[in-house]
């Protein structure tokens, strides 16, 4: 199941977001080492966790977390614009209708064929999000095999600049364009799962 948040003051609260900060830390800190903060030991939380961000969460049949990434609005601080804004040599991809994704999280407890299920689903999921709410860029910022991986999808997708090593890792940024015809070119490359709008719940939790 596809699970959309947005909006949240206290996200620890809620079982599915606990499940994903969860696999954050798992992911991020414990097995990429990252310097980032953790948050009572088990839960990888930043600044921009906030209430402006936006999360879209795949979970299993069984209910645990699978996949999931978190959106910035690029009006706001995110992470290209205010921590690595040398990766773009171009103009730096900002407004209403440009979406920064972070922390775009595979579970490491799933099998190899399941990582690349629910990577193309959460990228499907993505896709018609965007598509859904008038998003018509994201940008990113990733290490250069994801990166590569992302630019292979089939979707209309380019460096902003050339990548750096920074922090002791090799990172490039990026841009992708969504319009209606991304689903056709996502399922090309085998990428495009439909996600349908009956599996999602959208939770406005004040």
């Amino acid at each position: 199941m596809l699970h959309q948040f947005a909006f949240l003051t206290q996200p620890t609260e809620d079982h599915v977001l606990r499940s994903m900060f969860e696999a954050r830390k798992r992911v991020f800190i414990d097995l990429l080492k990252w310097d980032v903060p953790v948050l009572e030991g088990r839960y990888e939380l930043d600044q921009f966790d906030d209430e402006h961000a936006e999360y879209l969460v795949i979970q299993t049949a069984e209910g645990r977390h699978a996949a999931s990434a978190r959106l910035l609005e690029t009006t706001r601080p995110h992470i290209l614009g205010n921590l690595f804004p040398e990766l773009c040599q171009t103009e730096l991809p900002q407004g209403p209708r440009v979406r920064e994704i972070t922390r775009f999280c595979l579970d490491p407890e799933l099998t190899t064929l399941e990582r690349r299920e629910f990577r193309n689903v959460l990228v499907s999921g993505l896709v018609e999000h965007a598509l859904a709410k008038g998003i018509e860029t994201y940008t990113g910022v990733a290490d250069m095999g994801w990166m590569q991986q992302i630019l292979a999808f089939g979707w209309h997708c380019h460096p902003l600049g050339l990548p750096q090593v920074l922090g002791g890792r090799m990172l490039g940024a990026l841009s992708i364009a969504i319009d209606h015809e991304t689903p056709a070119l996502l399922a090309q490359s085998g990428i495009y799962r439909p996600v349908a709008a009956a599996a999602a719940r959208t939770l406005e939790l004040a």
